[in-house]
């Protein structure tokens, strides 16, 4: 009997993972895959929806379009996870794994920033940009934050894209002049890893009057005086507030006792837990990355890898990394990107890619490449 492997999440490191060891393995891997969602989306395309330049319904990518030799997908609500006989518990069974890798994710928690959607809007699930989009038509003037709660939390670039793609979409409709837009953040630069990085989004920020206010968080939100807090006290009014929730590991995995300080610890280089047989991938792990899905897919890489060298006797991977390119919106139609190293040296490194229009298709080439891999 082939070992079983069962992967919980289908998001960049679930699906990547997925079709490798079915690559790898054919009809004898033996996968499982488990996600309770019906479609999986790309990060980034919640700003296209954000800014009604996509429908919420073309950004989504059905799992039913989703089919590998050797793996099923199931469509399940985990409830328990037990990482000591690695046994996973759901709303329809239990399913036992010989290989068991953890690939949920992060989940928001809006709890822990008081007033956030009282008071204002979070912009980092399909829904919320949806409500966004809906909202962005009525501000016309007053001032605008963009306001991260907490780290660390998905696509470091995100926020500032949000602020520049702000400005775009003010100064289209003509009220750009009658709008203040700042940028609020625990980071004392945009991109910590890349000096060019954050030099670059900081003369776009200056060029298009965008205030950015480094090393502090939101901590909470005034309702009723339309006022934000920062962890260091000072507070900032706002008309508009598009905020980027704290995250946190999901409470299922929270629950199973793998997690510390909030998420998984793991080897960087191999993914495993301190429990044999058990890894985490992407999000829901501590690897010393961000939380990001190049990073989060060449993650899941390495944990393929090393499966289909022990099932075929071959050589084990290098191990991760911690290497890997993310493209930036840096409004007027340009994209960025930056190619950042986190593991190999004694601090991570990263190097900027001038924002032009032609890394625009090199952004969507990335998407349609994915999207052709994981879901023809």
């Amino acid at each position: 009997m082939s070992e079983r492997i069962v992967v919980l999440g289908a998001g960049f490191a679930g699906l990547e993972l997925a079709t490798i060891l079915s690559e790898g393995l054919g009809e004898e891997a033996g996968v499982t895959l488990i996600d309770d969602g019906d479609a999986f989306v790309f990060g980034y395309s919640k700003l296209d929806v954000m800014f009604g330049h996509a429908e919420p319904e073309s950004v989504r990518i059905p799992y039913a379009t989703f089919a590998k030799p050797g793996v099923r997908l199931l469509r399940e609500t985990i409830t328990a996870i037990d990482p000591e006989t690695r046994t996973v518990t759901t709303d329809e069974g239990e399913h036992e794994a010989d290989v068991l890798v953890v690939a949920l994710g992060a989940d928001y928690d809006y709890a822990a920033t008081p007033g956030l959607l009282e008071g204002g809007n979070e912009f980092y699930s399909v829904a919320g940009a949806e409500r966004v989009r809906d909202v962005l038509p009525t501000f016309t003037k007053g001032r605008a934050v963009v306001g991260v709660c907490g780290a660390p939390f998905k696509c470091p670039p995100a926020p500032s894209e949000a602020a520049l793609l702000l400005h775009d979409f003010l100064a289209e409709r003509g009220v750009r002049d009658d709008c203040d837009i700042s940028l609020v953040m625990g980071f004392e630069t945009p991109i910590p890893p890349s000096p060019d990085t954050s030099a670059a989004l900081l003369e776009a920020f200056a060029e298009r009057g965008i205030a950015f206010l480094g090393g502090s968080k939101v901590a909470s939100l005034d309702p009723a005086a339309s006022v934000a807090t920062l962890e260091n006290g000072s507070e900032i009014p706002f008309d508009l507030f598009l905020g980027v929730p704290k995250h946190r590991a999901p409470d299922v995995v929270l629950a199973s006792g793998m997690a510390e300080d909030g998420y998984v610890p793991v080897d960087s280089r191999t993914l495993e837990t301190r429990f044999p047989g058990v890894y985490a991938v992407g999000d829901v792990a501590t690897v010393g990355v961000p939380k990001a899905g190049v990073f989060s897919e060449g993650a899941a890489r390495v944990v393929a890898a090393t499966i289909v060298a022990r099932r075929t006797g071959g050589a084990p991977p290098a191990g991760f990394d911690g290497r890997g390119s993310c493209y930036i919106e840096f409004g007027g139609g340009r994209v960025g990107r930056v190619d950042i190293d986190f593991l190999s040296g004694p601090k991570p490194t990263g190097t900027l890619k001038e924002p032009s229009e032609e890394l625009v298709a090199g952004k969507r080439h990335f998407g349609a490449s994915r999207r052709a891999r994981w879901f023809s």
